[in-house]
């Protein structure tokens, strides 16, 4: 395997504590991937943040994130997104969810937590919408996150597609806190720029045992739909008394 790239997440960048944020993981390897525009990343073991880690091409030509020792982190795949996204929501219903959101415990998870500092993280704030099957919220770019061009990188797109998966899984289906995003197959359609406004949604669209299946999607307030995942989320195992 030869090397591509060699990385070390800010410990900002993190959803556990000390663990790296999937969503921004998986950007990073998509960011460095030779055809970024749909690819699964499936992650091996816990990523840590302020280590030195190195981004590989793989024999295939896929992404491998490997640590010092070359134990296998996350691996990208070649895959398209599944699911079809529902229709977004409206932006005054995104903007309600994310004030109910924002009455949850705060913490300062990279992709929706309220204590993150601008620039160190999403503060994306979704809830459910009252007689809906969808999580949503309002959400508009902080320039921090932002390259010199205003737009947002692909490793931020990436983040802001983990979270609301898992608000879906845990409100609608009841999925355990300590779950984990095992997998993320995401693509982008648009650009997002600071200076415009957008819609996050998701959606629970299976169950297996521990296992979660959702959708994500990232839309304007006009509803184009800007990028899209489905994401495999996993819960801890339920502990024997």
């Amino acid at each position: 395997m030869s090397v591509v790239a060699a990385i070390e997440i800010p410990g900002y960048a993190h959803g556990y504590p000390e663990v790296a944020f999937g969503g921004y993981v998986a950007g990073l390897l998509a960011a460095n991937s030779a055809d970024p525009t749909e690819l699964r990343v499936d992650f091996r073991a816990p990523v840590p943040v302020e280590t030195p880690l190195t981004i590989t091409a793989t024999e295939s030509g896929q992404r491998a994130l490997v640590d010092a020792d070359g134990r296998l982190l996350a691996e990208t795949a070649k895959a398209t997104v599944t699911l079809v996204a529902p229709a977004a929501p409206s932006w005054a219903q995104a903007r309600e969810a994310s004030a109910a959101a924002l009455e949850r415990p705060r913490t300062d998870c990279y992709g929706c937590g309220a204590e993150c500092a601008p620039g160190q993280g999403m503060r994306l704030f979704t809830s459910k919408l009252p007689g809906s099957d969808l999580i949503a919220g309002a959400w508009t770019p902080d320039p921090l996150l932002a390259g010199p061009d205003g737009v947002l990188p692909t490793e931020q797109v990436w983040a802001l597609l983990d979270c609301p998966g898992g608000w879906a899984a845990m409100t609608m289906h009841g999925m355990r806190a300590g779950a984990v995003t095992a997998a993320l197959t995401g693509t982008q359609l648009r650009p997002i720029s600071v200076g415009a406004d957008y819609i996050a949604y998701a959606w629970a669209a299976h169950r297996d045992g521990r296992k979660y299946t959702v959708g994500v999607g990232v839309a304007t307030p006009e509803g184009e739909l800007c990028a899209l995942a489905e994401a495999l989320w996993i819960e801890p195992r339920a502990q024997k008394m």
